[in-house]
């Protein structure tokens, strides 16, 4: 079985112009983990809802491309396409 990483972007329901993007290898258990709170520096915005992800199988590739959405033009990025 192959292992994904998975960039992800939320939003939050709070206050929809505060995005957050992270890293994991399970995204049904680190949302639920930021929506319970668990996850000090996005507890404050919850509730969060997936606003897109992307599945990469190379973990040094997924850690680059989260790096590249945390930057300036990443979150330029972000902003125009979602």
């Amino acid at each position: 079985m192959a292992t994904f990483f998975y960039i992800y972007i939320l939003q939050s329901e709070r206050d929809e112009d505060r995005f957050y993007t992270g890293l994991t290898d399970d995204l049904r258990k680190r949302l639920r983990n930021h929506n319970a709170g668990r996850i000090l520096h996005t507890s404050k915005w919850r509730p969060w809802r997936l606003k897109a992800y992307v599945a990469l199988s190379d973990r040094v590739r997924a850690a680059r491309f989260e790096r590249y959405l945390k930057s300036a033009s990443g979150r330029a990025f972000t902003k125009k396409h979602l």
